[in-house]
């Protein structure tokens, strides 16, 4: 059966579950993991020393009824826009070739 096999995450992604038995306002409201693979991380902003990784998540909820936000790893890149052509630099008149 393949409940008999613990849960393994995928890499990439995790989750944030709503902290059901917060007593104080220093307490999380949500609690969770993310795994994230950085040795394929090849498109990582820095900004001021720090790494940037964005995330995208998803309201789900779970068996129990209970609200958690599904997270994934953003890895997208916007393709490279095509290199707009380069134009001559003529020095003056004379060398425009008409």
């Amino acid at each position: 059966m393949a409940y008999d096999q613990p849960f393994k995450p995928n890499p990439d992604t995790g989750s944030l579950n709503a902290n059901t038995k917060k007593a104080k306002d220093i307490q999380p409201d949500y609690w969770g993991e993310i795994r994230v693979n950085l040795k394929d991380m090849t498109a990582i902003k820095v900004e001021d020393g720090c790494h940037v990784i964005k995330l995208s998540g998803w309201k789900k909820l779970n068996r129990s009824g209970h609200t958690y936000l599904q997270l994934k790893v953003n890895r997208w890149t916007p393709e490279a826009s095509a290199p707009e052509p380069q134009r001559q630099q003529f020095a003056d008149d004379a060398d425009i070739p008409f």
